[in-house]
């Protein structure tokens, strides 16, 4: 029998369940929010008024509108209240003791037909369930900040969740104005399972010195598009509680990847929490502005590798000697150093380490990689023989051509491959593991992350080749297992599959 979801429950008034509720109410269902005191039920009313009151002074709501929303919640310190309601969302803070307390209760004082749902982000609904005599009918209901203007709702089932049940409750996620993802309970669920390890992995890589956080989040914010760069969205989110979902996952998984990065452990430890505790990576300050290009104090340049003629073109046009040498392989080295034994600097085109060839140049320190991506970035990489003078050349040359320059190590990949292909590369473990299907995992991370296309979309976007062997390279640089090629990806490739999504 399809229930009818009427009248709801929100326990938590914080900035997330005032979220909720004005979610429900905003729908026309009745709500009741409980607070554990007077004191905090304040705030909730506050949160409430706040957040619609925003969306009047912008004419999203009149006064009228918003007089019904309000009027359609009920607010209350008694869990009692909640006694005939249909469905009651958790949004408690994420401490699982917490949970099981308040789900006990619940399930004590709500009819038996009520369905109980908590909006955990990282959490085990299985062992929350477990908790109350009616496992069955107890789901995940994951909301994104702020509720009432994100799109996407992960439905969390269990394996003994009644047959149905979650169909009904992406049915009411849907009548909210929302879309639902229906997922299985693992510690992260699709969202935070493949964002916060692609955070994470950004942390590790700053940890190890490969550009600095500034260079990182600009390199990722122009390269693919998204619309915050790692460490800006780590202090967005807290990272207080991007280390806890990482300790969740790497409970479950034991998986090197979801070890939470040794610097998320200190700056919490520390208190610097992000934007909540007014520092974390950054620490409050504006992002520096960078300087204006003025002329490299250089005149000659060589470029190699693909897309030389296009870019030294560019440098001509700016007045630079710019040549093309062809000869940059290993198979006529010789003819390739007497190329650019009088350039002041040497510009290697590639997206991978470029060591070998410095080697072999009569004068190594001059040589810079450069990885053009997309149209504004490019990845200035040097080696440990490049001089600092070649690479704030480079770095020049790169501004005078339009571009912006991030400044990296010489490995695998430099900075947006590394993160991107891992990233992709943890999608397609989850679709072909049964988790989720490949239009939910692309739904869920546009509409809960911002991104501009899936993780599937990308990955057709790039070419399936592009990114195995991409992945092929990082595992041959840092020997980590989570960069070793998924599976299907290997077995797509060597089938001549052309796109990933056409399986879906």
């Amino acid at each position: 029998m399809t229930r009818s979801f009427e009248k709801v429950g929100v326990v938590g008034l914080g900035t997330m369940g005032a979220g909720i509720a004005e979610v429900f109410a905003r729908a026309g269902l009745t709500v009741v929010g409980v607070e554990a005191d007077h004191e905090a039920l304040g705030r909730g009313r506050s949160n409430l008024e706040s957040s619609t009151g925003r969306a009047l002074a912008k004419g999203r709501l009149s006064e009228a509108e918003q007089a019904e929303i309000l009027g359609r919640v009920t607010l209350t310190t008694s869990l009692e209240d909640l006694a005939d309601a249909d469905l009651v969302v958790e949004a408690i803070p994420e401490i699982m003791d917490f949970k099981r307390t308040l789900f006990t209760e619940l399930d004590r004082i709500c009819k038996s037909s009520a369905v109980l749902a908590t909006n955990t982000s990282s959490l085990s609904v299985t062992e929350i369930a477990a908790t109350t005599g009616r496992p069955g009918r107890v789901v995940g209901m994951h909301f994104f900040n702020p509720a009432p203007v994100m799109k996407l709702v992960e439905v969390v089932h269990t394996v003994v969740t009644e047959d149905g049940l979650a169909e009904e409750v992406a049915a009411l996620a849907r009548r909210l104005g929302k879309t639902p993802v229906s997922v299985g309970d693992r510690a992260g669920f699709v969202v935070n399972r493949l964002l916060l390890t692609y955070l994470n992995h950004a942390a590790v890589m700053l940890e190890n010195g490969l550009a600095t956080r500034e260079g990182i989040d600009t390199a990722m914010k122009l390269g693919v598009g998204v619309p915050m760069g790692p460490f800006a969205l780590l202090d967005l989110i807290g990272l207080d509680t991007s280390y806890e979902v990482m300790c969740v996952l790497f409970q479950e998984t034991r998986d090197r990847r979801h070890a939470p990065a040794p610097i998320l452990r200190e700056l919490v430890t520390a208190g610097l929490l992000g934007r909540k505790s007014g520092a974390g990576f950054y620490n409050g300050e504006a992002p520096p502005t960078p300087p204006a290009a003025g002329k490299p104090t250089v005149t000659s340049v060589a470029v190699l590798g693909e897309g030389a003629e296009e870019f030294a073109a560019r440098l001509g046009d700016a007045g630079f000697k710019a040549t093309t040498p062809q000869a940059a392989t290993r198979a006529d080295a010789g003819a390739t150093e007497d190329a650019t034994e009088d350039a002041d600097v040497v510009v290697a085109l590639s997206h991978t380490p470029v060591i070998e060839l410095a080697a072999r140049l009569p004068h190594p320190r001059r040589l810079v990689g450069l990885h053009l991506v997309g149209d504004k970035l490019a990845e200035v990489a040097s080696t440990v023989l490049t001089s600092p003078e070649a690479t704030c050349a480079v770095e020049g040359l790169v501004k005078i051509v339009g571009r912006v320059p991030v400044h990296c190590k010489d490995r695998a990949e430099f900075v947006v491959d590394a993160l991107l292909y891992p990233y992709l590369n943890d999608a397609v473990r989850m679709y072909d593991s049964g988790y989720a299907g490949m239009d939910d995992i692309d739904a869920a991370m546009k509409l809960g992350c911002g991104y501009p296309a899936g993780p599937f979309e990308t990955i057709d976007t790039l070419g399936l080749e592009t990114v195995r062997d991409g992945l092929r390279a990082l595992y041959a640089e840092y020997r980590d297992p989570a960069f070793a090629p998924a599976p299907l990806l290997d077995q797509l490739v060597t089938a001549g599959v052309r796109s990933i999504r056409g399986l879906s």
